[in-house]
This record gives C-alpha cells, sequence and structure tokens, in this order.
C-alpha cells in the first residue's frame, strides 16, 4: 500500500469531506432537533388532552417540562453524534453514517406525526 493511501486512510472522513458531514447532522439536527421539539410542544400546547405517547418523552415533560424535553434530545443527538464521529475515526461507514441518516428519518417522522396528530385533533382535517 502506498503511503498516500496510508495517510488517507487514517484522517477521518469528517476532515476528508465536511462538507458531506456536515450537511447529514445539518439534516438530523433540522429534523430531529428542531422540526420534531417544535412539533411537540405545538402539540402539547394546542392539544393538551392528548398526552405524549412516548413513555420516555413523556417522564421528561412531567420531571422537567419542557427543558426535559430539550435535554433528552439533546442527549440522544450527542450519543448519535459520538457514535458517528467514532465510526469515520475507525473508518466505520456505518457507524458514520448510520446515527445522522437515523436521527433524520426519525425526525422526519415524528415531526410529521405530530403534524398531522395536531390537524386530526383541532378539526382542521
Amino acid at each position: 500500500m502506498s503511503r498516500s493511501r496510508d495517510r488517507r486512510r487514517r484522517h477521518p472522513a469528517y476532515l476528508r469531506r465536511p462538507r458531506e458531514f456536515y450537511t447529514l447532522w445539518i439534516a438530523a439536527t433540522s429534523t430531529y432537533g428542531v422540526g420534531d421539539i417544535v412539533s411537540t410542544i405545538a402539540f402539547l400546547t394546542y392539544v393538551p388532552e392528548i398526552d405524549e405517547a412516548n413513555p420516555i418523552v413523556a417522564l421528561a415533560l412531567d420531571s422537567f417540562g419542557l427543558a426535559g424535553l430539550v435535554a433528552l434530545k439533546i442527549a440522544v443527538y450527542l450519543v448519535m453524534l459520538w457514535i458517528s464521529v467514532v465510526g469515520a475515526r475507525d473508518g466505520d461507514g456505518l457507524l458514520y453514517y448510520f446515527p445522522p441518516v437515523l436521527l433524520t428519518a426519525v425526525g422526519l417522522y415524528l415531526t410529521a406525526s405530530n403534524v398531522r396528530l395536531m390537524w386530526v385533533a383541532t378539526g382542521s382535517g
């Protein structure tokens, strides 16, 4: 193996392809971080008769209010970011790509679900 290939292997993917790394994590932040949090807060505000379905999120909300929801989301986000960075350092593509893709997919689903439930519950749909 040539020396340039060895050197390239030592640099994590987030250093070799920073635009890709930031794009993946901006998508995860937008959907899981912002989209789900905002839609959950709106849902809980405008449809108070319906409780949060996720027992972990419900516990965080009951114990610490909206700050608990945000803290829980941040904790999950940081764990997933750490897994992605470790995957990039180890050259493991699955661990590098899976966390931001998963958070983006989950964020899209939860945001859409919250908006749909809010729409139906308020009689707009």
